[in-house]
């Protein structure tokens, strides 16, 4: 990997409010965390000021068939930084995971791409994935709902 690279990574997290972003490519993977923030004592990540797109009328959310869980048991992952989704690794392989799925914590769920930079999306806790609330190629924000893991 090179130095101008992991650089140009180390600038896109100083100016933005990521508190850890992951990143492989070659054999090579490279974290970068802000401070001792553990996830669940973050805070929340505002939204953007901008508006957002509205979802087109044929997409719905994927949902599990499965009774709806109390609130405080659900989890919403959301999108590390703005880009483009994609919720399968290539377009000729299954997608990372599907409505009603268990996943285990650290799990790759999708991918978010930015400036031909592709951005591993991993799972924070375990659970049933129960919805999948964006299409892939979809635009997201930061900070944007992308599944909920109940």
């Amino acid at each position: 990997m090179e130095l101008d690279r992991i650089k140009a990574f180390i600038d896109a997290m100083a100016a933005s409010d990521l508190a850890e972003m992951t990143f492989s490519e070659g054999g090579w993977t490279l974290r970068l965390t802000r401070g001792a923030v553990h996830r669940d004592e973050a805070a929340p990540v505002p939204s953007a000021s901008a508006p957002r797109r509205p979802a087109a009328p044929d997409r719905e959310p994927r949902l599990a068939s499965r009774p709806k869980l109390a609130a405080a048991t659900e989890a919403e992952i959301r999108s590390p930084m703005p880009g483009i989704v994609y919720l399968r690794p290539a377009p000729d392989k299954p997608d990372f995971v599907s409505a009603g799925a268990r996943i285990a914590p650290g799990a790759v769920i999708c991918m978010v791409e930015a400036m031909k930079t592709f951005l591993e999306v991993r799972a924070d806790r375990g659970g049933l994935v129960d919805a999948i609330l964006v299409a892939s190629g979809d635009e997201v924000e930061l900070g944007q709902p992308l599944m909920r893991i109940g």
